[in-house]
């Protein structure tokens, strides 16, 4: 079947799943494989469960017409979401970096869905599944589209780029993330600056933070850049506070404000100030922007304020590397808590560069005077320190529990696979 006949029967049935257990009636269902998992092998469950038809690349699971043979499952599903964006005259905002891009990504959306029909990556579904499932949830009358990009390894953008075929584009930042797949900050650089390379052939628009030297050479070529900033960009801001949630004066002439976000840390003012930026760019009243960001409030363990009787957290556990990890740190040191309490969890996928990396992250910890500073697993387990460690964020939180703080700070962070979050359940 071509990928015009499929897109005719996804026209009349445009709902997409590749899980059974969260199928609907009349959805499509994509029988992915994976390396301990074979989707085809559901294609009659989800039949029975309602599905309209079952795209399957087995023969051997052909019930009947409703099972759809294709070569392979995902490249279908890849090939039917280019073809559904290949519909639409729209800008499509394609998003990647190192650090906070879920979070710019959500207040971008939360910026323009004010006076567009926005349509945005769901959670971080933002790699070769995600990505296609976001897009072909796209319905006609959208008007913008945010896509976010995740990767770990080189050409993963490049890849991404020709499925959502992006017409404006953000790289948050480069960082020490996925180190071992990108072999070290040169292969992030080139790996994220794919996507400026993507742009830059299709002469699209990118929107480019103006206090990152290095993506002046990584942008160099692109003729249509929007800047923003603390310096000499388009969009001009400052950090006016950040005890404890950040605010951020806007000093770009006729677009002077104060923007009191419900984020924690100065690391998240280039991204505030990105939506600011794309939100402007678009047309929409400064006035708008600023009541957007301000009721954005974050979520999923992501720079979230919480407090617990007489004690003040911030949970930042969704993920960790080794560039935002010293950046939570240093704002916590810098602001004016009390009785201060480190637990960070081990960073993943450093590769050969994992244990100098958390060497780093202690030596950091050892320039400031802290209550406690706990560790937990990974290659903080090697690592030489006088501070308390455990093996898994439960065992933490059982020392957690056994001290009953009071009027005290916590900075919670590590990457999701520490799962740091379960220390205050």
């Amino acid at each position: 079947m071509s990928i015009e006949q499929l897109y005719d029967i996804y026209l009349q049935y445009p709902h997409v799943q590749t899980d059974t257990r969260k199928l609907k009636q009349g959805d499509i269902y994509f029988a992915l494989k994976g390396e301990n998992f074979n989707g085809n092998q559901f294609a009659k469950q989800a039949l029975e469960a309602g599905a309209s038809y079952a795209v399957i690349d087995e023969p051997a699971y052909q019930l009947n017409d409703q099972c759809i043979l294709v070569e392979d499952v995902l490249s279908s599903m890849q090939q039917l979401a280019c073809h559904h964006r290949k519909q639409f005259n729209i800008p499509f905002i394609a998003i990647t970096g190192s650090n906070g891009k879920t979070t710019t990504k959500e207040l971008m959306h939360a910026v323009l869905s004010s006076t567009y029909k926005t349509s945005a990556t769901e959670g971080n579904l933002n790699n070769h599944i995600g990505i296609p499932l976001t897009i072909l949830k796209i319905k006609k009358d959208t008007e913008i589209a945010i896509i976010e990009m995740g990767a770990n390894h080189q050409k993963e953008i490049e890849g991404y780029c020709k499925i959502a075929l992006p017409t404006h584009a953000i790289i948050n930042n480069c960082g020490k993330a996925h180190l071992e797949g990108f072999g070290g900050i040169e292969g992030v650089r080139k790996g994220k600056g794919e996507l400026f390379d993507y742009i830059r052939e299709i002469n699209g628009i990118i929107f480019r933070n103006i206090d990152l030297d290095y993506l002046i050479s990584m942008s160099s070529g692109i003729d249509q850049q929007i800047t923003y900033g603390s310096t000499t960009a388009d969009y001009r801001g400052i950090i006016e506070s950040n005890e404890p949630l950040l605010n951020v004066a806007i000093t770009t002439p006729k677009l002077e404000c104060i923007i009191r976000t419900q984020l924690v840390g100065e690391y998240n003012f280039p991204n505030v100030m990105a939506a600011v930026a794309i939100g402007s760019y678009f047309n929409i009243p400064i006035e708008t922007i600023q009541k957007s960001i301000e009721h954005y409030s974050p979520s999923n363990s992501r720079s979230q304020l919480i407090v617990q009787g007489s004690n003040t957290i911030i949970l930042d556990a969704y993920n960790a590397n080794p560039t935002s990890m010293a950046a939570a740190i240093r704002n916590f040191r810098n602001a004016d808590y009390p009785n201060k309490v480190v637990m960070i969890g081990a960073m993943m996928e450093l590769g050969e560069e994992g244990q100098h990396e958390h060497q780093q992250i202690i030596s950091l910890l050892e320039e400031s005077n802290w209550n406690y500073v706990v560790l937990v697993g990974g290659d903080f387990k090697n690592c030489q320190h006088s501070f308390i460690y455990f093996n898994t964020s439960l065992e933490a939180s059982v020392w957690y529990i056994s001290k009953s703080f009071e009027h005290t700070s916590f900075l919670i962070k590590g990457s999701r696979a520490m799962a740091m979050e379960k220390v205050l359940q």
